[in-house]
């Protein structure tokens, strides 16, 4: 499947002879022609993750994956022009990929159970979900203006709407709950406030909003930042 969306005119911040922002969701087997997208986002994400936070990653040949990069994957990317700025990887909790003798399911739930060395097992006050109306959001970066970050986020619940889902879970800075509270969209930490050498994070959970509503712009006038999302 490949959905595609272009900022409407208010949402184009820069001059007329500019490029527009263009937000696009991917996923295997109907956007098997744009995948090329997803390998730009993963190079993107060793930039940022790597180079940049200097996180202890896995990347080969300039791009950051791992066990979650699976083909049945759903990927948010976020395109300036031709250029992609940024991104997020999207995956339904009840979705396995296997390495070896271990299956994964997801990042939040996996590192609960205690198969994620770097990642604490107390991130949540309970066992995470499994179930098909329940995904998860990570590895979230946007490089462009704070608009583009609040866009991204309308794109992914409108693309989980579609699919049936209740809720998303993120796993990212504290600063990401208060950017969502400000932003008018109802969320609330299912675990606590946790660390390790990358810095602090939490979970949250979001739930998917049955219809779109205004989003309090105001809170992007106060200057708040977009958060990366582990």
């Amino acid at each position: 499947m490949l959905l595609e969306n272009h900022f409407p005119t208010e949402w184009k911040l820069n001059s007329d002879s500019s490029p527009e922002y263009t937000i696009k969701i991917v996923r295997l087997p109907d956007g098997v022609s744009s995948w090329y997208l997803v390998n730009e986002y993963l190079k993107l994400r060793k930039q940022v993750f790597v180079d940049r936070l200097e996180w202890p990653l896995f990347y080969a040949e300039e791009v950051e994956f791992e066990q979650y990069d699976s083909l049945d994957t759903t990927y948010v990317i976020c395109l300036h022009g031709d250029e992609v700025v940024g991104g997020a990887r999207l995956r339904r909790t009840d979705h396995f990929s296997c390495q070896g003798r271990l299956s994964y399911s997801y990042m939040i739930r996996d590192a609960c159970l205690g198969h994620l060395e770097g990642l604490p097992d107390n991130l949540c006050h309970e066992l995470p979900p499994q179930d098909a109306r329940s995904w998860e959001l990570t590895r979230m970066i946007v490089n462009g203006p704070k608009a583009v970050t609040e866009r991204m986020l309308e794109e992914v619940n409108l693309f989980l709407l579609s699919q049936g889902a209740a809720n998303c879970l993120f796993l990212g800075s504290p600063a990401f709950l208060r950017m969502a509270r400000r932003l008018s969209w109802p969320a609330r930490p299912l675990g606590p406030v946790c660390g390790n050498a990358d810095g602090r994070f939490q979970v949250i959970e979001v739930p998917v909003r049955p219809v779109a509503t205004a989003i309090d712009s105001s809170a992007l006038e106060r200057g708040m930042q977009p958060v990366p999302a582990f």
